[in-house]
């Protein structure tokens, strides 16, 4: 009895640990709470996971009070965001943190954002401008129950801006705009193999609905030897972003909904590791409005909802909105960059960064950085020298040239009816995605948003070299010939990131999008029999068949028959059924055996680091790989180019593979095949973001589960490919909104409502988002009523008199 108590006093002193530090992190969600800047009284009704139903007498009003319970519950996770876009997260992470300073400050975000807020025109600032005094309210006034994570953190909150909130949109743009890195490994491609063979890899573009848009990537622009593969400054930006974005969304209208009305489903790919999530769930219910969805703190734009009339969803369309170009350096002047004969001063641009440093005075460092531009934007890499003049890289993305006076926020929320939808994202020229849509009359829709350059040669798969003073854009496409459809004949929409784009379509659309196998098995479950229930949408966005195992998993079984080092293997895979699932041998199998086979195909040619860059990005090669394994379509790749005299065939890579495959797992997971189920590797780990390893991990995060899906199925998982299988991507929200269900929304987030260490709803939703376990948005007053769990009146703070 003794040794049970005595190996009992941890455990008892964590618990009391916990219960009193959830004591500290707590704030008030019941009673009275004065809010300056109200107009009138509002309440705010929180349910069984903490989601507030905010109840207004105006949407002003409605802002404000949004402002104020994000940052009760956000507040630490609005700062670490900030810091990121504003290119200040050194003054937390130190020196580590310095590179990405670096180039959040070279791109600009909080720059631009400050310019266009003095463009804003006067509903969509006094929109934003509501949130953010919300924001600042209880920054003013909530001190005593501010984030513990401050205090852990050693940094303090500070006032909210507008320019705040609309960096956060730019640096959302920005990590949703991946075809910079497709650029950066073309370039590096190309410097190592030549231009011909080097298009022999690039990029293959499929749309599954267009069987002839078929695209291989790169078109018309000359490349230049840059010499970009020692400029740790360019290949920085091939490290992933914090708010990167995938996903899967669909609307099925009134002939396949059992209600009788259209359903939209979403479930948004993004980093989902570091709680609570990176979505805020709210209601807003106005007199003239009734509305429940997501939204990132800090930035009051909900993308994802769901109202009275329309329900929406968003995925990343990933169009080319990005172009590197090739500057020449002034030899006579290295301060001017050369158009031709035209010798042009860089602008210049002069800041300071702070860098955390135990060492320095004040515990900070300053060091000044200076950040040019040419007349197509940043410069981005180092000075590179070339065979005759030096180069540089600068950078150039729509959205700086695109600032609009209205974002269509307001617009969108309010929307009636799908024609509303489309009016609003008319305005919304920041972000491209797909939006999915559908209304209580029965019309759905798909409109990609934001604005594409229309290029004039070639496509942006490559950097474009700077000859003279000409522009190769030539203007951006008109919002109404930007990818969309309405109410289409088979009764559904849907977008996976895949290229959506038809054959004829008139413009360059991108060179970087997913594989198509996501999109495949979508129609394949939507173009089943009869009409599809809410069940049914919440079972496909947790599907894990892999279609991309289906084509490759014969050719496989096939050619490791043929030796009896891997006949076993060949039987486990043909055992498999297909699906992703944690219990799964053949999935942890296949997924081992067919990226060594990536490897050793690419590797030899391209040298490690460079086949670890082009591997890293998944969407670049998987096409085009899959092609060349189910085809005799560039059959030279596979012969190993380090065995001189020896010419080996793609069956015999393929064996080796797979006896690589077998030795990595039984070194991780013990010889008997039977132990390798893909549950055991393909993990998701939920951690604080104050504590994201070493001691404490475990104490302040979600702990590590076995999880379903990989990077090529529905029910996403993905894993980065040169550290494999720990789950980075995932569905931060699943969602299902049934217009003809007036009661509640079925969603789930990957964490929980709020950003707190120790908090009950920090991290409450975890299990029913690994389990598939149905959770619910309240949407009409009676919901919302029978789930409360508080009531918190916030009351206009009395005007002083005079």
């Amino acid at each position: 009895m003794r040794k049970v108590a005595w190996y009992s006093l941890p455990l008892m002193l964590s618990l009391f640990l916990l219960a009193g530090c959830a004591v500290l992190n707590r704030y008030q969600t019941d009673g009275t709470l004065q809010l300056r800047g109200l107009d009138s009284p509002v309440k705010v009704v929180r349910d069984e996971k903490g989601m507030a139903y905010i109840y207004a007498d105006s949407l002003d009003d409605a802002m404000r009070a949004l402002g104020y319970v994000t940052a009760q519950d956000r507040l630490f996770q609005m700062t670490l965001t900030r810091l990121f876009a504003a290119g200040r997260i050194g003054e937390l992470g130190g020196e580590k943190a310095k590179g990405l300073d670096i180039r959040h400050r070279t791109l600009g975000f909080h720059r631009q954002a400050i310019a266009h807020a003095r463009k804003l025109e006067q509903d969509t600032r006094r929109f934003i401008q509501c949130y953010v005094d919300g924001v600042n309210a209880y920054i003013q006034d909530g001190r005593d129950s501010f984030p513990l994570e401050f205090k852990l953190a050693g940094i303090s909150p500070e006032p909210w801006t507008l320019a705040d909130s609309i960096a956060i949109l730019y640096l959302m743009s920005w990590d949703t705009s991946a075809n910079l890195k497709t650029e950066i490994v073309a370039q590096l491609l190309v410097e190592k193999l030549g231009q011909q063979k080097a298009r022999e890899i690039f990029p293959l573009i499929v749309n599954p609905d267009d069987e002839v848009s078929r695209a291989d990537a790169a078109g018309g622009y000359p490349m230049a030897s840059a010499g970009i593969q020692t400029d740790k400054m360019l290949l920085g930006f091939l490290e992933g972003g914090s708010h990167a974005m995938g996903s899967n969304n669909w609307v099925i209208g009134p002939g396949l909904s059992v209600g009788g009305k259209p359903v939209v489903c979403n479930d948004p790919h993004m980093e989902t590791r570091i709680l609570p999530g990176p979505w805020y769930p709210a209601g807003l219910v106005t007199p003239d409005n009734r509305i429940v969805g997501v939204h990132l703190p800090g930035l009051p734009l909900m993308p994802i909802f769901r109202n009275r009339s329309v329900a929406v969803g968003v995925t990343n369309a990933y169009g080319d909105m990005q172009d590197l170009y090739v500057e020449t350096v002034d030899p006579a002047n290295p301060d001017h960059y050369l158009e031709g004969n035209r010798s042009i001063p860089f602008a210049v641009v002069q800041e300071k960064i702070r860098i955390r440093d135990k060492k320095a005075k004040m515990g900070f460092r300053e060091e000044p950085i200076t950040i040019r531009y040419t007349s197509r934007g940043p410069v981005v890499s180092d000075v590179l020298k070339g065979l005759e003049t030096d180069q540089v890289m600068s950078l150039r993305w729509a959205p700086f040239e695109n600032m609009s006076p209205s974002l269509g926020v307001t617009d969108l929320i309010n929307a009636n009816n799908v024609g509303d939808i489309r009016r609003a994202l008319a305005m919304a020229n920041i972000i491209m995605l797909n939006f999915a849509f559908g209304d209580a009359d029965g019309n759905i829709g798909w409109h990609v948003s934001g604005r594409l350059p229309i290029r004039n040669d070639g496509d942006g798969t490559v950097p474009f070299v700077v000859a003279d003073g000409r522009d190769n854009w030539r203007g951006f496409v008109p919002f109404e010939q930007m990818p969309h459809a309405y109410n289409p004949e088979r009764g559904w929409l849907g977008t996976c990131n895949h290229h959506t784009v038809p054959h004829d379509y008139p413009y360059y659309f991108s060179s970087y999008q997913s594989p198509s196998y996501r999109y495949r098995r979508l129609k394949q479950l939507m173009e089943t029999p009869g009409e599809k229930t809410v069940d049914d949408h919440w079972r496909y966005q947790r599907d894990t068949f892999n279609l991309m195992a289906e084509k490759l998993v014969p050719y496989m079984v096939e050619v490791l028959e043929t030796s009896p080092q891997t006949h076993k293997l060949a039987e486990i895979l043909k055992n498999w059924d297909l699906y992703d699932d944690i219990d799964a041998v053949g999935a942890t199998l296949f997924h081992s055996i067919y990226e060594r086979f990536a490897w050793l195909t690419f590797s030899d040619e391209l040298g490690e680091d460079l086949a670890k860059h082009m591997l890293g990005l998944w969407y670049f090669w998987q096409e085009r790989f899959q092609l060349m394994v189910l085809t005799d379509h560039l059959g030279a790749w596979f012969d190993d180019t380090t065995t001189a005299g020896t010419v080996e065939r793609k069956p015999e890579i393929l064996i080796r593979a797979a006896l690589d495959a077998r030795a990595m797992l039984s070194a991780t997971m013990g010889s008997n095949p039977d132990r390798w189920l893909w549950g055991n590797v393909h993990q998701h780990s939920f951690v604080s973001p104050i504590r994201r390893e070493g001691f404490g991990k475990g104490l302040f995060g979600g702990g590590t589960h076995p999880a379903a899906g990989s990077v090529e199925v529905l029910y996403r998982g993905r894993y980065e490919y040169n550290d494999p299988y720990s789950v980075t991507i995932s569905a931060a929200l699943r969602m299902v909104a049934d217009l003809a269900d007036e009661d509640k929304v079925l969603a789930v987030l990957s964490g929980g409502v709020t950003g707190r260490v120790f908090h009950p709803h920090a991290k409450d939703q975890i299990g029913a988002f690994m389990d598939g376990e149905k959770m619910y948005w309240w949407f009409s007053d009676r919901e919302i009523a029978n789930h409360h769990r508080s009531v918190l009146m916030l009351t206009p703070t009395a005007e002083p008199s005079h």
